[in-house]
């Protein structure tokens, strides 16, 4: 078993690095401050090919694996631009995947290259008010008349929504009480967002607020049936065909904020001097920062091992989770240390902690919470009866 990465791999993180440089943590703490979108970064990340590193190559992508996809949002994240940095390009990697794999192919070569190309900005558009982790009990329902769609409904917490041009949009077009199965029955549109019978809210929230999540309100919007993915009232099907890559993914992004937040702690501890001596000398402050490197490396070894196993063809369910689940808690625990061992700058914005300890906490609610994960486990691993 080799648990080095390959000369391709090596060069993508060196490259990854290198590209964030240029864009330091005062440029995102500005653009947090502020509720900036960082249309430079993301523009940068366009033209050096990375936004389309998982796209195939005859869509203008690179062809490459989640495995390529992780490092990428890893480092971004780890550069210190966390969720703020990683979320603009994680949707747009990731964002198209139902497109890529359900899609007709005129749909295809019409969206994924200007995606590729960082030219269209694409939306996740599936919560509701009263449908979080339920996803079945959504409600926003699209008719079918002649050639298009009228959809009128709700969601929530859509990220991106008014930077996009389109939503990858989940909606009912078969009432929940005519179907067999309540998975039955929903259909994936890729709708145009601004337009005049959409309307966008940003929700107030604690971080990542670089990126703005919103409430999307669609009245009697029309969708051409050209750009439905794939056949109608499988929508959640190809919803699930996407989930393990999200969460490993997600998972990576955890890692990169654990040791953003880990580097500046280290160098604080090494460098900040009580009584005459480096506090990073006490145990105290050490110790927990030895516990945060070892949870931060135990959650990159299953984060790494999901991605391999999803490359491959390989069952990863267990896997990913377990991943999502593990990196959510280190880079918290890591983000959480790095604001003691500051003590009272560490609430400072000036030392960046706090921000990337707000971003860590987000990555144990979304895009699924511990709880879900571990329900998940207890029920396909260990064989306990479902609790919902």
């Amino acid at each position: 078993m080799d648990f080095r990465e390959d000369e391709d791999q090596r060069l993508i993180r060196e490259s990854i690095r290198k590209l964030c440089e240029g864009f330091p943590d005062d440029y995102w703490e500005q653009h947090d401050r502020e509720g900036i979108f960082p249309d430079e970064f993301f523009k940068e990340m366009a033209a050096a090919g990375w936004i389309g590193i998982a796209m195939p190559e005859k869509y203008g992508g690179a062809g490459k694996g989640i495995q390529e996809a992780a490092i990428i949002l890893e480092e971004v994240a780890a550069s210190g631009a966390a969720m703020n940095g990683a979320t603009p390009v994680h949707l747009s990697i990731f964002g198209m995947h139902p497109v890529v794999k359900h899609g007709s192919e005129a749909m295809r070569q019409k969206y994924l290259p200007p995606v590729a190309r960082g030219e269209l900005h694409v939306a996740f558009g599936v919560t509701e008010p009263d449908a979080g982790s339920d996803t079945t009990a959504i409600e926003t329902f699209a008719r079918l008349k002649g050639d298009h769609y009228v959809v009128r409904g709700r969601k929530v917490w859509t990220s991106k929504a008014l930077e996009s041009e389109r939503v990858l949009l989940l909606v009912r077009t078969t009432p929940k009480a005519e179907v067999t199965r309540k998975t039955e029955g929903m259909t994936l549109l890729f709708a145009e967002l601004q337009k005049p019978e959409v309307s966008i809210t940003a929700i107030p929230k604690l971080g990542r607020n670089a990126v703005r999540t919103c409430e999307v309100v669609y009245d009697d919007l029309q969708v051409s049936v050209e750009d439905r993915v794939g056949e109608e009232g499988k929508g959640f099907k190809y919803l699930l065909d996407g989930l393990n890559a999200e969460r490993i993914l997600i998972a990576a992004e955890s890692v990169g904020i654990g040791k953003a937040a880990l580097r500046r702690s280290v160098q604080y501890a090494k460098d900040r001097v009580v009584f005459g001596r480096p506090i990073g000398k006490n145990q105290g402050i050490a110790f927990p920062l030895a516990e945060a490197r070892t949870k931060l490396d135990a959650a990159e070894l299953m984060v790494r091992k999901a991605a391999w196993l999803l490359d491959n063809d390989l069952r990863c369910g267990t896997e990913a989770n377990m991943a999502k689940w593990l990196a959510a808690e280190a880079g918290f625990y890591a983000a959480d240390c790095a604001i003691q061992t500051h003590g009272g700058y560490g609430y400072a914005r000036e030392y960046h902690v706090e921000r990337y300890w707000r971003e860590a906490r987000l990555m144990k609610l979304a895009p699924i919470s511990q709880e879900m994960i571990l329900n998940f486990v207890a029920e396909h691993e260990l064989g306990l009866p479902r609790s919902y």
